[in-house]
C-alpha cells in the first residue's frame, strides 16, 4: 500500500486538468482533517480522470499485515484482473483504465497538476459502494511472496481465504516527495468497515509512516465479529 513509487505513472493516468478554484471534499469522518496549501489543484476521480492505475493496494515493497491475516482492498473490480497479472508489480497501464473502479476520491497537487508537480501532495480515496477486501492468510501469503510473485489465481488457491465488501472504506495519503520529510517518508491511514462472505462482520484500521525513507506501520487492527 506504499503506494510513492506509483505516484508519478498515478499522476500520468490523471490526464484532466482543472482549474485553481478547484477545492476537495471535506475529509471523511474518521479521518484526520489536512489543510491543503492556499494554490493547489484538485482533480476528482472517476468523474474527471480514470483513477487508480492499479487493480489492487498490495505492492512489492509493503504488504501490511498481522500475524493473522493481510487484508488485499481491490480498487478495481476482481473479476476484471488478469489471473496470471503479477499484483506485486501493481501498476497496470493501461488495463487497469479498463476496469470497473470500485472507488472515487481526488487527488490534490500543491502547484498543479503534471508535468507542474510529478506526484500529488495528497490522495483520498472513498468506497464508490461495496469495495472487495480479501483477507489472505498471513504465513500462506508470506510462503506465496517467496518467488516475487502474487497472482490471483494464487490468492484465491489459499486455504482459509476470506472474502468480503466493505460497506464504508477510506483512504488517504500524503506521498512522501511532497512532504519536507522528502520521498520515501509518506504517510497514510486508512479505515475500513464491511461483512465477510459468509456474513462476519469485519472492521480494519492502519497508519503507516516512512522513517528516514523506512516504512513503519504504526497501527494496525483486523477484527472480526
Amino acid at each position: 500500500m506504499r503506494i510513492d513509487s506509483a505516484l508519478t505513472l498515478i499522476c500520468l493516468g490523471f490526464a484532466a486538468a482543472c482549474t485553481d478554484n478547484s477545492s476537495p471534499p471535506s475529509a471523511p469522518p474518521g479521518m484526520s482533517e489536512i489543510s491543503k496549501p492556499s494554490a493547489s489543484i484538485t482533480l476528482q476521480f472517476p468523474a474527471e480522470d480514470p483513477g487508480p492505475p492499479f487493480y489492487t493496494l498490495v505492492e512489492r515493497t509493503f504488504v501490511p499485515h498481522t500475524d493473522e491475516w493481510a487484508p488485499v482492498t481491490f480498487v478495481r473490480e476482481p473479476a476484471c484482473v488478469p489471473g496470471n497479472f503479477n499484483l506485486l508489480d501493481q501498476l497496470a497501464v493501461p488495463q487497469a483504465f479498463g476496469c470497473q473502479s470500485t472507488v472515487s476520491g481526488h487527488v490534490t497537487y500543491k502547484n498543479g497538476p503534471p508535468p507542474i508537480d510529478l506526484v500529488p501532495w495528497q490522495v483520498l480515496m472513498r468506497g464508490a459502494g461495496a469495495v472487495p477486501i480479501w483477507f489472505a492468510p498471513w504465513p500462506a501469503l508470506q510462503a506465496a511472496l517467496l518467488d516475487d510473485v502474487l497472482t490471483l489465481a494464487e490468492l484465491q488457491a489459499m486455504p482459509s481465504l476470506r472474502k468480503g465488501t466493505a460497506s464504508m472504506f477510506e483512504m488517504t495519503q500524503q506521498p512522501g516527495p511532497m512532504r519536507p520529510q522528502g520521498a520515501g517518508n509518506g504517510k497514510i491511514e486508512f479505515v475500513a468497515r464491511g461483512s465477510l462472505d459468509d456474513g462476519t462482520s469485519f472492521a480494519v484500521e492502519l497508519r503507516e509512516m516512512g522513517v528516514d525513507q523506512v516504512s513503519v506501520l504504526r497501527h494496525i487492527d483486523i477484527r472480526f465479529r
